[in-house]
């Protein structure tokens, strides 16, 4: 038998070799496996047929079919027992094991996870054909299963099966409601992940492959190498049916800090030894190279690589999960809810707290009992596998109740406080003299946490998610305080790509107690200043400060992100798109510099469309081995540009 369940043609052969005559006065004796019509019906019911049609893949709480062949008919009160289990030491008290069927066994009151199996109405059980309905219970550990059957006189592998958290199963942990949101949150293998600034944010193209036919063996592999499972593997699959606890340990392990975690995370200029973050484009080549690799982690992702990562392993498993981005998201480094800024005389800061232009995680949808509060805090939980903050010890972050969130309950576990403050915390600036005087100059209670955003369901719009985060500022003004320094600094964000230098005028008020004057304060930043940073950023902050030399505790400050915008990437499918067929795409890039272009190349990848990554310099040529909508992503790099991303959604016909 293989290791998967049997085929047709094994089961023919496996009666014929086993059950001879030797066994007779037995009613029941050889058993054989699921038939292969069977295992792509099943996985197709199970919305798991995108993944493989190589083995069986099923969701909790949701029956899938299973045929036996016996030597002899069948009868209904017939013993036939099946056995479940997963992990390296399986216990019905654990929920890791479960012996089911007729006689029905008699159970105590501590065995967890109890599965079971009905005759379906297509079996034939004259003809010893016995099809069963096998369920598996809504609070089984997901992982891999070995099944077995047993009668009174013999016990038979039957092979192994996958079983999956179930967001379509109504008292699932991870039930989620509408069926749009569900195939946005748990079936699309392609997403948009918002970066840039609060003024000027843009979405990039990233293609999570969720479904692709290696994600099985790698994101199992993920679970059984996390330190947890290495310290008590028994109680670590056990644990496996909460979504609380698999969320806490993919957030830990999408990161190498302390375990084999997937990434290396790295935020200065030097990626020697592994690529620039901004040069993924999807999850899938990082997840492979991380397994084909011996579960070394790969090099080098920031934020979003690693919301990304995580939100591909999550929606394999059946936990709904979306990538979120936070613009001017608060780092706050000793709980204290404020992010405290000193500025010198020149204006430079120093602060071991920070504020980031933008910063991604992802949410996942579960029930939260472990909070208490009947189910006032299910719903979307905050999950960030950026390695930032120990949370017990672990690199991990979440899950935190955005609702729990709303409501200020700082309190809640877990790493609310941290979550709290990212989106709220207060930015206090203070002014440190030469001689070491600290005066406070003004608090900042309104620019941590904008334009919350993620996807739209079924589109590739914005949706603005932040007042499910926070509630909206007052509208009481303050008299003193300074208005936005650097409005529209450049047309477009600093859109000049050309030599020559621009001009912009800056608008600064002048308040007094009677009325209020404008100044209109030149500033030239030469292409030269900045041209070689662009290869390695996105954005740059400015800073301004002001003293009042009359009365120097009048101290102002304003700061600003300022994107720089890339070129565009047009991609075009010549021809037809078909299944199984040649597939011609034409990529254009236009250089908007006066300069040559060195080191060029093209990164192109697609689910259902390219198995790894397509790397190509003047065409791409593939063919596409799944139907449906497929979109493809383009990534371009040279000496003056990195990482210009493009892409394409087209539909493949059968």
């Amino acid at each position: 038998m293989s290791k998967h369940l049997a085929t047709v043609g094994e089961k023919t052969a496996f009666n014929r070799k086993k059950c001879g005559t030797e066994f007779s006065g037995q009613p029941i004796k050889c058993l054989v496996a699921l038939e292969v019509a069977l295992l792509a019906s099943n996985n197709s019911a199970h919305r798991t047929i995108e993944i493989t049609t190589k083995q069986l893949v099923v969701r909790r709480g949701q029956s899938f079919l299973i045929t036996l062949e016996m030597v002899k008919p069948f009868r209904t009160h017939d013993p036939l027992t099946l056995i479940v289990e997963t992990g390296p030491a399986p216990s019905e008290k654990r929920g890791t094991r479960s012996e089911f069927g007729n006689p029905s066994p008699m159970y105590t009151s501590d065995v967890k996870a109890i599965w079971k199996y009905n005759i379906d109405q297509s079996a034939n059980l004259q003809r010893g054909i016995v099809t069963l309905s096998v369920t598996p219970p809504v609070d089984a550990p997901v992982g891999r299963y070995s099944l077995f059957a047993e009668t009174l006189s013999d016990r038979t592998t039957l092979g192994t099966l996958v079983v999956l958290f179930n967001p379509w199963c109504s008292d699932d942990s991870v039930y989620l409601p509408d069926e749009r949101e569900r195939q946005e949150y748990v079936m699309n293998e392609h997403g948009l992940i918002y970066r840039g600034t609060s003024r000027y944010f843009r979405p990039m193209s990233w293609e999570f492959g969720q479904f692709e036919e290696e994600m099985v063996d790698i994101c199992l592999k993920m679970l059984d190498v996390n330190p947890k499972y290495a310290k008590d593997p028994a109680d670590d699959v056990s644990a496996r049916c909460n979504p609380i606890y698999v969320s806490r340990v993919v957030s830990a392990m999408i990161n190498s800090n302390g375990d084999r975690g997937v990434l290396v995370g790295r935020w200065t200029g030097d990626y020697s030894g592994g690529e620039r973050p901004t040069h993924w484009i999807g999850s899938v080549s990082i997840l492979q190279r991380w397994y084909q690799n011996n579960c070394n982690p790969v090099k080098y992702g920031q934020c979003w690589v690693f919301a990304a990562v995580m939100c591909t392993v999550m929606r394999f498993l059946g936990i709904p999960c979306r990538v979120v981005t936070n613009f001017q998201s608060a780092h706050d480094t000793n709980n204290s809810l404020t992010i405290d800024e000193n500025y010198n005389d020149n204006g430079a800061t120093e602060s071991k707290d920070s504020v980031w232009n933008f910063h991604v995680w992802t949410e996942g949808w579960m029930k939260r009992p472990d909070l208490k509060k009947g189910n006032s805090y299910d719903g979307w939980q905050v999950l960030d596998p950026t390695p930032q903050e120990l949370s017990d010890g672990v690199y991990c972050c979440g899950p935190a109740s955005v609702n729990g969130i709303l409501q200020g309950e700082a309190l809640l576990k877990y790493d609310m406080p941290f979550v709290f403050a990212e989106v709220n915390a207060d930015i206090v600036k203070w002014m440190v003299t030469a001689r070491g005087l600290k005066k406070k100059m003004h608090s900042d209670t309104k620019t941590v946490g904008q334009n919350i955003s993620t996807k739209a369901v079924g589109s590739n719009m914005r949706n603005d998610i932040t007042d499910s985060y926070k509630h909206r500022e007052g509208k009481d003004c303050i008299l003193r305080s300074i208005y936005l320094l650097f409005k529209h600094l450049f047309n477009k964000s600093l859109q000049n790509l050309q030599t020559e230098k621009k001009k912009k005028s800056i608008h600064v008020p002048l308040l007094t107690s009677s009325c209020s004057t404008d100044v209109i304060l030149p500033i030239r930043i030469p292409f030269s200043v900045y041209n070689k940073f662009m290869a390695n950023c996105d954005s740059m902050k400015v800073s301004a400060v002001a003293i009042d030399k009359q009365q120097e505790d009048d101290i102002y400050e304003t700061e600003t992100d300022i994107a720089l915008e890339d070129p565009s990437i047009s991609i075009k499918v010549l021809g037809e798109a078909r299944v199984f067929q040649t597939l011609t795409l034409e990529v254009e890039f236009k250089n908007p510099l006066n300069e040559k272009l060195w080191n060029c190349s093209l990164t192109v990848i697609g689910c259902g469309l390219f198995k790894s990554d397509y790397v190509e310099r003047l065409r791409v040529i593939t063919m596409p081995y799944k139907a449906g909508m497929k979109t493809v992503v383009a990534d371009f790099d040279c000496s003056a540009f990195r990482d210009v991303k493009g892409s394409c959604t087209f539909e493949i016909k059968p």
